[in-house]
C-alpha cells in the first residue's frame, strides 16, 4: 500500500511539473510584483493614495481651466498682453503634460514602458521648470526695456538654462542609465545626488531672491505681496526637497518619503499657485483696463510698454 501511494505522489508531481511555467528568479526581474490570483504581476510603484493625491487636484485644476476657457481668451484678445498670451499658453501645456504624467504613474513600474515613462517625466519637468525659471527671470531683472523685448530675453535665458538641464538629464537617464524619474530604486545614490544639486541650486536662487527683498536693493524688484508669497513658498518646497534629498542618498526612508510629499505638492499645486499669483488677476478684470494696483506697478516698470504703444 505504500509503495502504490509513493508511485501515485511522484507521478502527480511529473505531471504537475510537466504543465508548469519556469519564470527567473524574483532577483533578475527589473521591477517588484507581487501574486494576484496565483499569476505574477507587476505591482504599483506607489498607492492608490499617493496616486489620488496626485490625480484629483490635477483633475480639478485642468476642469477649472476648461471652464473658463472662452472667457479668459476673450480677456487675452482684449488685454492684448504678449505676456499674458505667452504664460497662459505656456500654463496650457504645462498642465496637459503634468495631467498625463499624474494619470500615468503605472509606467514607472512597468516593463517596457520606461522610456516612454522617462519621456513624459522628461519633458513635464521640463515644461514646469520652464515656467518656474522665466518667472524668476522677471523677478530678477533690474530694468524693462519693452514688454516685447522683456518676454523675449526672458523666454530665450529661461531655455538655455531649462536646455542644459534637459541635457543633463538625457545623458543621466539614456547615456548612464541612472534612474531619475523611476522611484523603485530607491538607493541609488547618483540619481540622489543629482537631485540634491538641482534642488539646492533652486533654493539658492529663490533665497537670494528673499534676501534682495529684505536688503537695501529691494525696490529694484516688484514690490506685490502676492510676489513673496510665491517667493517664500517655493523656497520652501525647495529647501524641504533638498534635505528630504539628502537623507534619501543615505538611504534613510524618511528622506525618500519626504522627498515624494515635495513631489506631491510640486506636481498638484504649484500650476494652480502660478496662476493664482501671476494670472488671477488679469482675467479677473471685468473692463479689460490693466489698472488695478497689480498691474500699474508692473506697467510702471515697463512690462506692458510694447502691448500699449
Amino acid at each position: 500500500m505504500m509503495a502504490k501511494n509513493l508511485e501515485a505522489t511522484i507521478n502527480v508531481t511529473t505531471a504537475s511539473e510537466s504543465f508548469s511555467v519556469s519564470l527567473p528568479p524574483i532577483a533578475e526581474l527589473p521591477f517588484p510584483v507581487e501574486s494576484i490570483g496565483g499569476n505574477e504581476s507587476v505591482r504599483q510603484c506607489h498607492g492608490v493614495l499617493y496616486d489620488a493625491a496626485l490625480v484629483v487636484p490635477t483633475v480639478l485644476f485642468v476642469l477649472y481651466l476648461v471652464v473658463h476657457a472662452k472667457k479668459n481668451l476673450t480677456k487675452l484678445c482684449n488685454g492684448r498682453s504678449y505676456i499674458m498670451i505667452s504664460y497662459y499658453a505656456l500654463l496650457w501645456l504645462a498642465c496637459v503634460l503634468n495631467l498625463a504624467w499624474c494619470s500615468l504613474q503605472g509606467w514607472q513600474c512597468s516593463a517596457g514602458k520606461e522610456v516612454a515613462w522617462n519621456l513624459l517625466s522628461l519633458f513635464t519637468v521640463a515644461a514646469m521648470l520652464y515656467l518656474e525659471i522665466s518667472l524668476m527671470a522677471f523677478l530678477l531683472q533690474e530694468s524693462y526695456a519693452s514688454g516685447l523685448e522683456t518676454l523675449a530675453r526672458t523666454f530665450i535665458i529661461s531655455g538655455i538654462i531649462v536646455g542644459v538641464d534637459m541635457l543633463l538629464k538625457v545623458i543621466y537617464v539614456f547615456g548612464f542609465g541612472f534612474p531619475l524619474f523611476i522611484d523603485v530604486d530607491s538607493t541609488h545614490r547618483m540619481k540622489w545626488g543629482f537631485w540634491i544639486i538641482h534642488e539646492l541650486l533652486l533654493t539658492a536662487v529663490y533665497g537670494f531672491i528673499l534676501f534682495v527683498h529684505f536688503s537695501k536693493w529691494r525696490e529694484k524688484l516688484p514690490s506685490r505681496p502676492a510676489f513673496y508669497h510665491y517667493v517664500v513658498v517655493m523656497f520652501v518646497v525647495s529647501a524641504v526637497a533638498f534635505f528630504g534629498c539628502a537623507l534619501a542618498g543615505t538611504g534613510a526612508a524618511f528622506g525618500i518619503w519626504l522627498y515624494n510629499l515635495t513631489v506631491i505638492c510640486y506636481h498638484s499645486l504649484y500650476l494652480p499657485l502660478l496662476y493664482a499669483t501671476f494670472l488671477a488677476d488679469f482675467f479677473q478684470e471685468e473692463n479689460f483696463l490693466l489698472d488695478n494696483a497689480y498691474y500699474s506697478e508692473m506697467k510702471d516698470a515697463g512690462f506692458f510698454d510694447a502691448d500699449w504703444e
